[in-house]
């Protein structure tokens, strides 16, 4: 069975660098064919989709994120992270991460896994 478990902090201030894990049991991340993504949703906003590493370790970030978005993997702790600097109060939302067996970006219905998802806050 695969499961997804994010964590994180909860509360960030705004300029400072977002870092969250996704855990990852039941499968390795470096298993092919698997995306392994993040997605994020605001309240009361539309699900976004963030960016992914691939089982490959290469990654395809959000063309409007990119500038401070980073993702990585630790295959040794089966576990893949978000790096989001400067954040600002817009970044405030549920963070999601995600598996899914093909690239498919913003069509969520294919996603296979997904976490609990976290609630992050960008505030002073």
């Amino acid at each position: 069975q695969v499961q997804l478990q994010e964590s994180g902090p909860g509360l960030v201030k705004p300029s400072q660098t977002l870092l969250l894990n996704c855990s990852v049991s039941g499968v390795s991340i470096t298993t092919d064919i698997y995306y392994w993504n993040w997605v994020r949703q605001p309240a009361e906003k539309r699900t976004e989709w963030i960016g992914y590493i691939a089982y490959t370790g290469s990654t395809y970030l959000s063309p409007s994120l990119k500038s401070r978005l980073s993702i990585s993997r630790d295959t040794s702790k089966n576990q893949f992270t978000l790096q989001l600097s400067s954040v600002i109060p817009e970044d405030t939302a549920v963070y999601y991460c995600a598996g899914s067996r093909s690239p498919v970006g913003t069509d969520f219905s294919e996603y296979e896994y997904w976490g609990q998802g976290t609630q992050v806050t960008v505030s002073s």
